[in-house]
Parts: C-alpha cells; structure tokens; sequence
C-alpha cells in the first residue's frame, strides 16, 4: 500500500485525505448561476463583436441572448446566494476610493467575495451591457432602423465596454498576485482560499 502511495504521489495525483483536506481550506464563493453567466458573457460578447460586421443575423440573435444574460443577473442580483446579491458588493463612492487607494499600496483587505472596486466594475458592466443590448435592440424598429446616432451610441457602449474589459482583467490580475490567489480559477471552481 505504501508504494502505491508513493507511485500515485509521484504521478501528481493527491491522495484522498489531501484532496479532501485542500477542499476544506475552500469555501464555495460563485454559485453555479453566476459562474455560467459570467463565460457565457466573456463568450456572447467575443462572439457579437466578431460577428457585428459579418454575420447581421447571428450578431442580433446574440445580442438578445446577451439581454436576457444582463435581466437574469439583475434578478440575481437581488434573489441569489450571498455573494450574487448586489448589498454584498456595490459599495459608495467613498468605500471605492479607499479601497483603491490601499490597493496601490498593496494594502487593500482581501475579500471574499468582490471587493468595493471589483463591485463596481460589475454594475458598470451591467450597465454599459444593458446599454449595448438596449441600442442595438432600438435599430432592430421601425423608429430607430438606420438611425446613425444610436448606431453611433451603440458602438460607443462597445468600446467603453471593451476598455472596462481591459481593467477588470487588468484587476483581476492585480488583485490575484496582490493576495496569492487565483482569482479566474475561482471562478471557474466557485472556490476561494478559506478566511
């Protein structure tokens, strides 16, 4: 038994007593709602933005699916579990800025679920989301087909999204080396390092 022990240590695999004892060390943070919402997200949008020239039916079907993504998450984010709900991470304007600033300093308290900066990132995501969904459903009428303003708007909900994409990756990855944690597996897992 002790070589088998040894040939499965040796192989990378972690004995059960291990597995179960580094499961402990976790806790389940992301619900399996929020978890699926968020690469169906990361997905739909990658996909609309390539198709927004290219493919116009597949591009407007996307797009409802990316509303009906945003409605069900606002629902969440007052019915959902702890974490998914918006009073556990939209914090005042106050909260953010002090929060930011310690993270400069790399003295920012970790948090289990979204820090105050992170929270903010989210309701900015959501909105400019919402925004994008709403204007690219508006050309979809007869009011609004080929209006160019709220085309124009529409491609800017676009880019300012892209640029908020570009920070909440560029924090995601700050905060991950600022805590010693792997905040994109955390949300592939649902799982977080135990407080």
């Amino acid at each position: 038994m002790t070589a088998s022990k040894s040939a499965v240590e040796a192989a990378g695999a972690m004995p059960a007593a291990t597995a179960s004892s580094a499961q402990a060390k976790t806790v389940r943070v992301w619900d399996p709602f929020v978890r699926i919402f968020h690469w169906s997200l990361v997905s739909l949008f990658a996909l609309a933005f390539v198709t927004g020239d290219e493919s116009e039916w597949l591009h407007i079907r996307i797009g409802y699916a990316i509303a009906a993504l945003v409605a069900l998450r606002i629902v969440w984010g007052f019915v959902g579990t702890r974490h998914a709900r918006f009073r556990d991470f939209v914090r005042s304007p106050r909260e953010i800025a002090t929060y930011a600033g310690q993270a400069l300093r790399f003295r920012a308290p970790r948090h289990l679920g979204h820090n105050p900066a992170g929270g903010a990132m989210v309701v900015a995501l959501l909105v400019m989301i919402a925004g994008i969904a709403a204007t690219g459903i508006a050309m979809t009428t007869d009011a609004f087909w080929g209006s160019k303003w709220v085309e124009d708007l529409h491609e800017g909900f676009v880019y300012t999204a892209i640029g908020l994409i570009v920070l909440h990756v560029a924090g995601v990855v700050f905060s991950s080396l600022e805590h010693g944690e792997n905040l994109v597996r955390a949300m592939i897992t649902g799982r977080k390092r135990a407080p």
